[in-house]
């Protein structure tokens, strides 16, 4: 029997099938049955429960190819709706920092847990109240994960996916488990690695913890060597406890229907120019610098190609919707060629600084004050009633181009408007 020494304990907490939890939330009558939840446009399948992944449905499966089995079988289907995941996903790791101050966001359903402090004999209840206490508080299921490194407790979490109880201290019959664990799921060793690794006969987790550190690190690099350390029980990736603020933002989309004209355009660059602006308000950032890029479909092979994009450095870091909507249409005009069905249009915020210690506008002090006034009750407002519910004429109303999304739920828990209402008689 195969033990390590935990003086370290590491649990990974992994919300399950995440996107499919959060659409079952709101309707609990598909709770156990198949559900899948698309990519943008309704592309690729992201998300799928247990139900539908026992019917033979891949992830990154395109949508048109998997339809007729999705509609023999009556899965349930749904648009992504990623305001309602980043929600749901702050909620749950505002949980998780409730059981131990040092925790690392790995993903929007994933996080890290330092649980060092913790005695042997306390690890799996803790583990288990992890999990009972995010599903108490939020509906959505978790399975737990524990070990001595990340990368073992990697290994435990798929594992306890598996288990009834959904939680899984892993220190003991450790090489026992490491042998029966697939070389292409261990963390860090992406597919061609896991080719190289299989053509050298590692095809387990087991006989790369046994490998000879010199081979790997010379067969692979220094990144291979620390997967290969932490699967002996050596903690060689520490958690990443703070979290950096965020350098650029991106917003783009493909076009549910491909756009020709410029005022078309316009609206896209102008709504999508209104999410990025209310994305780095949130984080109380400004910004000095605008791209805008636009670009016709690269797999039309009866049109010609045609992609450009363009920066500008604004004169004072801001974060005002108006006048960015301003710098970004004057942007695009001058990129914009007609004569193209474009498929796509972005725009990329950079240079972001925090709006507290940037420069301003020391011959418009007044103005600036009023602008920030200004964006905040915009901001309050959609909150309250729902997103652009004041918004930029030059956005549009029709929308056309906007995304498919023809099995959205529309559920926004971020908004007022859809908290339930009860009436006092």
């Amino acid at each position: 029997m195969s033990y390590i020494n935990c003086t370290k304990k590491i649990a990974l907490v992994d919300c399950n099938s995440f996107y499919v939890s959060c659409e079952r939330l709101f309707k609990p009558k598909i709770l156990f049955k198949p559900v899948v939840v698309l990519s943008n446009n309704d592309g690729c399948v992201i998300s799928r429960s247990n139900e539908a992944k026992a019917l033979g449905i891949k992830m990154g499966e395109p949508y048109f190819k998997v339809k007729e089995l999705i509609k023999k079988n009556k899965v349930n289907i749904f648009s992504s709706n990623y305001a309602l995941y980043g929600d749901l996903s702050r909620r749950v790791m505002r949980i998780l920092k409730t059981f131990s101050p040092n925790v690392e966001i790995y993903s929007i359903d994933e996080a890290f847990i330092d649980l060092s402090f913790l005695k042997e004999k306390e690890i799996e209840d803790y583990g288990k109240k992890i999990r009972e206490r995010v599903l108490k508080w939020t509906g959505i299921p978790t399975s737990v994960g524990i070990s001595s490194t990340k990368t073992l407790s990697k290994v435990a979490n798929h594992i306890a996916k598996k288990e009834k109880a959904g939680v899984v201290y892993l220190n003991k019959d450790v090489d026992e488990k490491l042998k029966k664990f697939p070389i292409r799921d261990v963390w860090g060793v992406g597919k061609q690695l896991s080719k190289f690794y299989i053509k050298n006969g590692i095809d387990n987790a087991h006989k790369l913890k046994i490998a000879s550190n010199t081979w790997v690190k010379k067969g692979t690099n220094v990144l291979g060597s620390r997967t290969a350390m932490e699967l002996r029980g050596i903690s060689c990736i520490n958690l990443e406890l703070h979290e950096e603020k965020r350098k650029n933002c991106c917003v783009s989309r493909s076009f549910g229907n491909k756009v020709a004209d410029l005022q078309k355009l316009e609206e896209a660059v102008t709504t999508y120019c209104l999410n990025a602006a209310e994305k780095i308000r949130g984080d109380n950032q400004v910004c000095k610098r605008l791209t805008v890029f636009i670009r016709t479909s690269p797999f039309n092979k009866n049109k010609k190609f045609y992609s450009n994009t363009i920066t500008i450095d604004l004169p004072i870091a801001t974060s005002n919707s108006i006048e960015m909507v301003k710098k970004a249409r004057s942007a695009l005009k001058k990129i914009y060629k007609p004569g193209f069905f474009y498929q796509k249009a972005g725009i990329i915020l950079s240079n972001l600084k925090d709006s507290e210690t940037s420069e301003f506008n020391l011959f418009s002090p007044v103005i600036e004050k009023k602008s920030k006034k200004l964006m905040k009750a915009i901001d309050y407002t959609n909150m309250k009633y729902g997103r652009h519910a004041i918004s930029i004429a030059n956005a549009g109303i029709s929308k056309r181009w906007k995304m498919r999304r023809e099995h959205s739920s529309g559920i926004d828990t971020a908004s007022f408007a859809y908290l339930p209402k009860v009436s006092a008689s």
